[in-house]
C-alpha cells in the first residue's frame, strides 16, 4: 500500500513538472514571437499578464469572466447529462449504435457558427444563444464516448460477475461505472474545452456581456494587448477546472486502474 502511494504520488509530480515545462515552452515561444512581430501586433507575455491583472484589480475582469462561466458550464452540464444518458441507451443495443453512428458523424461535422445562427434565429439574443450552441457543440463529444464505453464494455467480466451472483447494482458500480467512466473523462474534458471555446465565440456575435463581447470591444479599439489578456482569462481556467477538479475525480474514480497493475 506505501509502495502504491508513493508511486502514485511520484507520477503526479512528475506529471505536474512536464505540464509546467510544457507550459513554460509555449511561454517562450510566444516571447520569441512578440519580439519579431512587435507589441502592436503581438504583445510579449508579461505585457498580457499585467494587462490582466489591471483588468481584476480594476474589477472589470469579474462580471465578464462569470458571465461566460456561467453559459460554458450550464451548456458543458447540459451536454455531459443528455449526452451521456442518450449514449448508454444507444449502446445497449447493437441496433441503436448502428443507428446512431451516423447521427455522430453529422452533429460533430456540424459547424458551432451554425447552431449559434439557428439559436439567434430561435431564442434571440439572451442566455439561451449561447448556452444552446454550447450544448449542441459539446453534445456529440459526450454522446459518442458514451456509445463506445457501453459497446465496449469487456462481457466475459460481466458475465462473470452474474455468474458468481453479484447484484445488479454492484454490476453497475463495479464493473460498468468504471469502464463508463475511463471513455467518458477524456471526452468531457474535451467537450468543457469546447464549451468555452464556444460560448466565448457566441457571446462575441450575439452577445453584449462576458469575455466574448470584451474580446470584440478589444477588437474595435485594436488593443491587441487587452484581447491577449481576455484569452489568458480563458485559458487559465480551463487549466484550473481540468487539474484541480476534473483531474483528482479521475483519480478517484480510476482507482481501479492502479489496484489491477
Amino acid at each position: 500500500m506505501t509502495l502504491r502511494l508513493l508511486r502514485a504520488w511520484i507520477d503526479w509530480l512528475w506529471s505536474g513538472w512536464s505540464a509546467a515545462a510544457g507550459l513554460v515552452l509555449l511561454l517562450a515561444a510566444w516571447q520569441l514571437a512578440a519580439e519579431a512581430l512587435g507589441p502592436l501586433l503581438l504583445p510579449a507575455p508579461l505585457q498580457a499578464f499585467a494587462r490582466l491583472f489591471e483588468l481584476a484589480a480594476s474589477g472589470a475582469l469579474r462580471p465578464e469572466f462569470f458571465a461566460t462561466a456561467r453559459r460554458a458550464l450550464l451548456g458543458f452540464a447540459c451536454a455531459l447529462g443528455v449526452g451521456s444518458a442518450l449514449g448508454v441507451i444507444a449502446g445497449l443495443s447493437p441496433a441503436g449504435a448502428l443507428l446512431a453512428r451516423p447521427l455522430v458523424t453529422v452533429l460533430l461535422g456540424m459547424p458551432p457558427i451554425a447552431w449559434l445562427v439557428l439559436a439567434l434565429l430561435w431564442l434571440g439574443s439572451g442566455d439561451g444563444t449561447p448556452v444552446f450552441t454550447v450544448a449542441a457543440a459539446a453534445l456529440p463529444v459526450v454522446f459518442g464516448a458514451a456509445l463506445q464505453g457501453v459497446r465496449t464494455l469487456d462481457a466475459p467480466l460481466s458475465d462473470m460477475a452474474r455468474a458468481f451472483g453479484l447484484p445488479w447494482h454492484l454490476r453497475v458500480r463495479e464493473v460498468g461505472l468504471p469502464h463508463l467512466l475511463s471513455w467518458l473523462f477524456p471526452a468531457a474534458i474535451t467537450a468543457l474545452g469546447t464549451s468555452w471555446k464556444v460560448a466565448v465565440m457566441a457571446e462575441l456575435l450575439a452577445s453584449s456581456d462576458g469575455i466574448g463581447a470584451a474580446l470584440a470591444n478589444a477588437r474595435s479599439q485594436l488593443d491587441t494587448e487587452a484581447a491577449l489578456a481576455w484569452v489568458l482569462c480563458v485559458l487559465l481556467a480551463l487549466l484550473l477546472l481540468e487539474y484541480a477538479v476534473l483531474e483528482p475525480i479521475k483519480r478517484e474514480f480510476e482507482r481501479w486502474r492502479e489496484a489491477a497493475r
